[in-house]
Order: structure tokens, then sequence, then C-alpha cells
């Protein structure tokens, strides 16, 4: 054996000009093909192939505050494309997005700063972001005359609840998501304002909130679907939630992508690779797959971009 067999390929020194696409960057990545920016280019890739493939169902994981960062735009613009066909969210996303949907807006503020005066000030900080008081006021009226449409007495699953504030909202995950007809799931939505309002208006509501309705209609979903790709952005409950629901079925996914800041050497889901995804047959043995670590509000644009790119060329 010779070291060729073994080195494999040589590195390429990538280079960069005045007015390449983001396409035409990551491409030289794919030459340098070293540390996560061969693994952005190996997600691109992927990516490509899932959204290409017409008889894949195409799930979409959202955790992390994407929505304040400013990425909530890139994510409607998935759905309006058709490009995502199950979303699985946190409830903190479909919080943000429904305040930016009813004219309220986040701003850019610094990581350092003095808490307790913002505090005193009535503003919200999320790391450099701020999100003043105001807006959750707004947010709770808008959200109590939404589940105020809700008939007295029913029995409603959490998906239902996303697609009423979505049919309620002309901008945004959700309205897009209600318009494309694109189930919106969120299997922990107590765990954020949403769920809070929803607690204040069913003490006198009347309105049942059945988390384990959705699952009827996700399974429907994994057992239809000839195949299936997963675009994962952080970990989390979406990530579990998307990645179980195919282990009730005989399948699992084929493609799958994850964004993520987290280590895998902790244990947790979130920083877990998807190679061990396999030993659960979340994934399926030859499922083409690549997890790309760092920023997501950096890797992410960069990935869809550089992947819608390649789908316009054909």
């Amino acid at each position: 054996m010779n070291f060729e067999d073994i080195c494999g390929t040589p590195v390429i020194q990538a280079r960069v000009r005045a007015g390449m696409t983001v396409g035409e960057l990551v491409e030289e990545y794919g030459k340098s093909r070293a540390y996560n920016a061969g693994s952005l280019w190996h997600a691109v890739n992927i990516y490509e192939k899932m959204l290409k493939d017409e008889e894949a169902t195409k799930f979409f994981g959202l955790s992390g505050a994407m929505v304040p960062g400013g990425m909530g735009g890139v994510v409607t613009d998935l759905i309006d494309a058709g490009h995502i066909d199950v979303l699985v969210s946190t409830g903190a996303n479909l919080t943000h997005d429904t305040i930016e949907a009813i004219g309220c807006r986040h701003y850019h503020g610094t990581e350092v700063c003095d808490d307790v005066l913002l505090r005193e000030e009535e503003i919200n900080r999320i790391y450099d972001v701020f999100l003043p008081n105001d807006a959750f006021v707004k947010f709770e009226e808008f959200l109590q005359d939404v589940f105020g449409q809700m008939e007295r007495g029913s029995k409603v699953s959490i998906q239902e609840v996303t697609r009423l504030i979505g049919d309620n909202l002309d901008t945004g995950i959700l309205a897009t998501a209600a318009k494309k007809n694109i189930p919106v799931y969120c299997p922990a939505i107590q765990d954020s304002m949403i769920g809070l309002q929803y607690w204040m208006f069913n003490q006198t509501g009347g309105v049942t909130v059945d988390a384990f309705k959705d699952v009827s209609g996700l399974m429907d979903i994994c057992f239809n679907a000839k195949r299936s790709g997963a675009m994962l952005i952080g970990g989390g409950v979406p990530k579990n939630y998307i990645f179980q629901s195919m282990l009730m079925t005989p399948k699992g996914f084929d493609y799958a992508v994850q964004l993520t800041g987290d280590r895998p050497d902790l244990g947790g889901l979130s920083g877990a690779t998807l190679e061990e995804a396999k030993s659960w047959g979340k994934i399926t043995e030859e499922a083409s797959s690549q997890t790309v670590y760092g920023d997501a509000s950096i890797n992410f644009p960069l990935l869809v971009a550089a992947t819608l790119e390649r789908i316009e060329r054909g």
C-alpha cells in the first residue's frame, strides 16, 4: 500500500475573489475540503440531493434562537418554495415569529451591557438582540383573541393551534405554513410564551389541547413517505421528535443534515452525531448524512444559498 491509498486526494488551496457567489465560495470549500468548511460542502451536496428528490418527504427541525437572530425569513422562503413538508419547532421560535408578524421588532443590542438597567427599562436580551416588553403586551392581545376563536369544549392538537395562529397572520413562518398547508409541530409548546398565553386563556376558555393527537397525523406522514430527509438546525426536542417519528416504521431517514454548535462527547442529543443515530435506526445505514459544527446563523444561510444556486442553475 502506498501513501496515496492512505492519504487520499490532496488538499487544494482555496481561492476567493471579489464578486464571487456563495455557491462559488462553497465550491472552494470543496477543493480545500478540510474541517467544517469541508463539512459544509458535503452538507450542500446532501441537501441538494434531498431537495431534488421528488419522492422524499422533507422534515425541518428548528431549534435555538434563530428567529430573533434574523433567520426566520430563510425558513419562510424554504416553506414558500416547497422545500419543507413538515416543520418541527421550539415554541420560542414560533413566539418570536408571531411577534414579528404582528408588527413588533427585535433590535440590535450588545452582549456586554447592564442587564439590571435593561430590566428596569423593560427590555429583554437574547445575547446581543433586544426585545422590548411592549412586544409581549401586543403578543398577548393577539393570542388571546386568536385562542378565543376556538370552540368551547373542543379538543385540539398542538398542530391545530399553530395552524390557527398562522391563519390569523399575513407574514412569517406560521402564516406561510398555513397558506401552503404545511403542518407545524411544536411538541414542547408549553415551554414558551405561546404556552403561557394558552394557560392564561384556558383558565376560562374550556378548550383542551391534546398533545398526543399530533402523533397520528405525524405517523401517517412517516408511513406514507417513500423516502425522507431531515434538515436540523440545532437539536433538542425538534431533532428528537423528527428522528423518533421514523422509529415506529420499518424505515429510517435517507438524508440528514445537522447544523449544531454542541459537542458530541457530552452525551446530549443536540451534539450527537448522525452516525450515532444509525445505531437507533433513526437514519438508514446507507443514508447520506453530514453534521456541520459552528454557528447556525452563519452556516444555515450559506448552506441554503449555495444549494438553491445549484438547483436554479440546473
